[in-house]
């Protein structure tokens, strides 16, 4: 038998949603049909997120179960998954972007243009969307700068809060750089700064750790820049890989699989002492939205230039010693790169 349908009309199109009865979030008792509804009650603020940006969609098409677990690189046989690749059975109206992984390969993802594009994505099982910080008619060159704060087993959001109310956004002002933060459903916090599409991934993500060692330079009993997990201690990381090619995070609005269905929430620096990450759900989220609008909706009023953090690199490596960090696992060696080795794992040298 064919799955129970209903058709949405979204823009000028009409978008077939399927079992749209089928429970999702089986703690809030929401559907697939509420969440599809809920990207169209944010519609204008999804839509800013990813609009022309080759996008990665997050599918969890059995919904966030108890036991759930999303697919890795060592372990495919997950729940949910990653799609990079636009799906064959695509609507010839989805557009999509060409765009390069490290390893060489290419493939074509979708590049969201229309709100349409986000509810078929929902139909899919879609939760969350992971934009690249280019757009399609540019894809070698970020507009975005990424700021993750990252809060490490024994810190949580508050502490995040704390580095982001004063180093980050100290130094932003210091740039003259204007940020925008968000949380990311969970512990941690996202800045982002718009930046002029100049530069390649390799000078952005060097930009960004530059970043992050001034604010750590700031509050050096709370952040690290420590790649090895070994090494942070119970700190703020900033996770500089962040800004690496293909490297993606959340994007504002998206929902996140857990159990009380929360969503990647835009602030604005006047909200953020007093936010509770909690407080930002499916179900709370339209409200706020039909209040408030998009709280992120200058984000594209201005692009900054990338020139002040691209003489903190040359002043770090001059004067500090501090050249590159390690990237992820699955990347080839890059230039300047120091040894990809965690320290307790370095061989050390025969005692005579």
């Amino acid at each position: 038998m064919a799955s129970p349908f209903i058709e949405i009309p979204v823009g000028e199109r009409l978008v077939k949603v399927t079992n749209p009865d089928k429970i999702y979030f089986p703690e809030r008792g929401l559907t697939k049909r509420q969440v599809v509804e809920y990207y169209l009650a944010v519609g204008d603020g999804i839509l800013r997120a990813l609009r022309s940006r080759p996008t990665t969609l997050e599918r969890w098409p059995g919904g966030v179960f108890e036991g759930a677990k999303l697919s890795t690189r060592t372990d495919n046989k997950g729940d949910a998954f990653y799609q990079k690749r636009v799906p064959k059975n695509a609507p010839d109206w989805i557009t999509t972007a060409r765009i390069d992984f490290p390893s060489g390969r290419s493939a074509d993802e979708i590049c969201p243009t229309e709100l349409a594009t986000v509810a078929w994505g929902a139909n899919l099982g879609t939760l969350t969307f992971h934009p690249w910080p280019v757009r399609a008619d540019d894809v070698d060159h970020p507009d975005e700068l990424r700021i993750d704060l990252d809060p490490q087993p024994g810190t949580d959001f508050d502490d995040a809060r704390k580095v982001a109310l004063t180093a980050v956004r100290e130094l932003l002002a210091d740039l003259g750089y204007v940020g925008f933060p968000k949380t990311s459903g969970s512990r941690g916090i996202h800045v982002y700064v718009r930046i002029e599409p100049r530069w390649t991934f390799t000078q952005v993500r060097a930009a960004a750790l530059a970043f992050a060692r001034e604010v750590e330079r700031r509050m050096p009993d709370l952040v690290t820049t420590k790649w090895w997990k070994e090494e942070r201690g119970e700190e703020i990381f900033i996770d500089f890989n962040q800004n690496a090619r293909d490297r993606t995070i959340a994007s504002a609005y998206s929902i996140r699989p857990r159990p009380n269905a929360p969503v990647s929430a835009p602030l604005t620096w006047e909200e953020l002492p007093d936010a509770d990450p909690e407080d930002f759900t499916v179900e709370t989220m339209p409200a706020r939205f039909a209040e408030l609008g998009d709280v992120h909706a200058s984000i594209d009023d201005q692009a900054f230039s990338l020139e002040p953090l691209l003489e903190m690199v040359e002043r770090d490596e001059a004067e500090r010693g501090l050249g590159d960090m390690p990237y992820p696992p699955n990347y080839p060696k890059m230039p300047g790169e120091p040894k990809r080795v965690q320290p307790s794992k370095e061989a050390r040298p025969a005692t005579e």
